[in-house]
């Protein structure tokens, strides 16, 4: 299944960022082998509430598709565990501080000695050069020093806001399955693996892009601006008589088409409107005059009538009614996941589509050391031998 069956992933990392690179990587078809810690898994297993009849229903989504086995890499016999799977991986992701492989031997200079292809991606608070290399980094301070923050939230002079989401951990693991598959790429032309350096701060940062063109342009840095946009307008969230829709009326066309539907003619003859440039340079007068007028009609009202003159809007939604919407469910974003204790429950799909080669959310998180037999098997460990290990206490295998 996936466009990437066959590629071999040893996942070392844990909570968010690192996770997301293997579960992109997974949902296309890679065998990604995560590697938990004894005695007690990673720490994603214990953000709870909630949980989903005892499982943590984040570990739950950041771990579909993925075969976990539990190694103490403290033990050596654990270390020589991890050893021999990277010896033969495609790829290796972790998510530790700066040194943190390296002193457990299992580091890139030291592996890539035993596997020249190998592909190992590092997924960090602030990258792995620097001055900010040895700190440790997590989605907050990333997004604060970023610049996210700065321009996030109602307006200026108000209290600094974070994105909802954990904007840098997710990015940073797509931007990690991005720099794998471009490695990837090269190893497949070459031969030649190589270390793949990917950071929360810098995953911030690309969001960006807009207000550092500003920036770089006027010297000025842009403050927060509440849903708008900072280069064309009116592109923002406005409140109805009921609820809150999105518009985009963000170029001359769109913007005429909303006057009508709005059914103000005189707004096209106001010259503080008549460009982008001008209605800009008025936001706050723009607004103020839109906004009573969207207060007129209800959301559903007003949703029917932009799409019938064609300018691009949408209803504000929680995530419970993203999740029931017909384009969510079209799309296949929420489905059934296969568990090995739960039967089944539900879980975010695949985002990337591909006609040929499709994705999928094939099996649910693995319970703790869900596969640790399973897969010394494939590396050539005997029953006997595993059996040993869990009495040494180096692995944990479930019942």
């Amino acid at each position: 299944m996936g466009p990437l069956a066959g590629m071999k992933v040893i996942e070392f990392a844990h909570v968010m960022a690192g996770p997301t690179c293997g579960l992109m990587l997974a949902d296309m078809g890679a065998d990604v082998i995560k590697l938990e810690r004894v005695p007690d898994g990673e720490d994603t297993r214990r953000m709870t509430p909630p949980t989903i009849d005892g499982e943590s229903a984040a570990f739950l989504m950041m771990n579909r598709n993925k075969r976990g086995i539990a190694v103490d890499l403290k033990h050596d016999a654990g270390k020589e565990i991890a050893r021999r799977l990277l010896r033969t991986a495609d790829v290796a992701i972790e998510n530790f501080r700066k040194g943190t492989m390296e002193r457990l031997g299992l580091g890139y200079e030291a592996m890539r000695q035993h596997n020249p292809g190998l592909i190992y991606c590092e997924v960090s608070g602030f990258g792995r050069s620097g001055p900010y290399a040895d700190r440790g980094g997590y989605d907050l301070i990333a997004q604060g020093m970023s610049g996210l923050m700065s321009i996030t939230g109602e307006g200026p002079g108000r209290p600094p806001v974070k994105c909802g989401a954990p904007m840098t951990d997710i990015t940073a693991g797509i931007l990690a399955a991005m720099g794998v598959l471009a490695a990837y790429a090269h190893k497949l032309k070459t031969g030649e693996g190589q270390r793949v350096d990917v950071s929360l701060f810098e995953a911030g940062i690309v969001h960006t892009y807009w207000q550092s063109a500003i920036a770089f342009a006027t010297g000025v840095a842009p403050g927060p601006m509440g849903s708008a946009h900072p280069l064309n307008g009116p592109y923002q969230a406005f409140a109805t008589a009921n609820g809150w829709i999105t518009v985009g009326a963000a170029n001359q066309p769109n913007w005429l088409k909303l006057v009508d539907a709005l059914e103000a003619s005189a707004l096209k003859d106001d010259p503080r409107f008549a460009s982008n440039d001008a209605r800009m340079a008025n936001l706050p007068a723009l607004v103020d005059r839109l906004a009573p007028l969207f207060k007129q009609r209800t959301s559903a009202d007003w949703l029917e009538r932009l799409e019938a003159v064609g300018v691009p809007a949408g209803p504000v939604l929680d995530v419970v009614q993203m999740h029931a919407d017909p384009q969510t469910l079209a799309r296949e974003m929420v489905v059934e996941v296969p568990h090995s204790r739960l039967k089944k429950h539900q879980s975010l799909g695949t985002p990337v589509k591909f006609s040929a080669t499709p994705g999928a959310v094939a099996h649910g998180a693995p319970v703790l050391g869900e596969h640790t037999r399973e897969v010394l098997a494939e590396y050539d460990y005997s029953k006997e031998e595993i059996d040993a290990l869990i009495a040494s206490g180096a692995i944990i295998a479930a019942a």
